[in-house]
């Protein structure tokens, strides 16, 4: 259930925790259609087990976009998102393979009230974690939000 959350519900250090989403064959698939990228590391089953990973590397950019699907997925910014602003630092820091169970911890960075009296500044870091807790993804990402109240 989606429980949106405005600018005046947020404190710096303040985490939430997605749940988990296992990637698929067909995600690669179907992100390499999208993109177009169809470089032998994601597309090339026989290449890629020549390289130090041993199988096929997930895109680091489906990464980001699942990301930002587990955000919707908690449901806090239904209602209170205006937009992403930014995304900044982002590191890929381990691979993601096919089979890996993903989830997302959205940590507080930063808030900014801003002159508006509608809107404000949420600084957020995206740390995605694997299935061993290890982190595959890490970077910012700033967000304009409603603030409470706010026509």
């Amino acid at each position: 259930m989606a429980y949106s959350l405005f600018f005046e519900d947020f404190e710096v250090g303040q985490s939430f925790e997605s749940g988990g989403r296992t990637i698929t064959e067909t995600d690669l698939t179907f992100f390499s259609m999208l993109s177009g990228d169809w470089n032998p590391i994601h597309a090339d089953a026989e290449f890629a087990k020549t390289t130090r990973y041993g199988q096929r590397v997930v895109h680091g950019t489906l990464g980001i976009a699942i990301a930002t699907g587990m955000l919707h997925e908690m449901g806090i910014f239904h209602e209170s998102a205006v937009a992403m602003m930014s995304l900044n630092q982002w590191k890929f820091v381990a691979p993601i393979l096919v089979g890996d169970t993903l989830h997302l911890r959205l940590e507080i960075t930063e808030l900014d009230p801003g002159k508006s009296e509608r809107v404000g500044r949420l600084g957020r870091r995206f740390v995605m974690l694997n299935q061993r807790d290890e982190i595959v993804q890490d970077g910012l990402s700033d967000l304009l939000i409603k603030k409470r109240g706010a026509r």
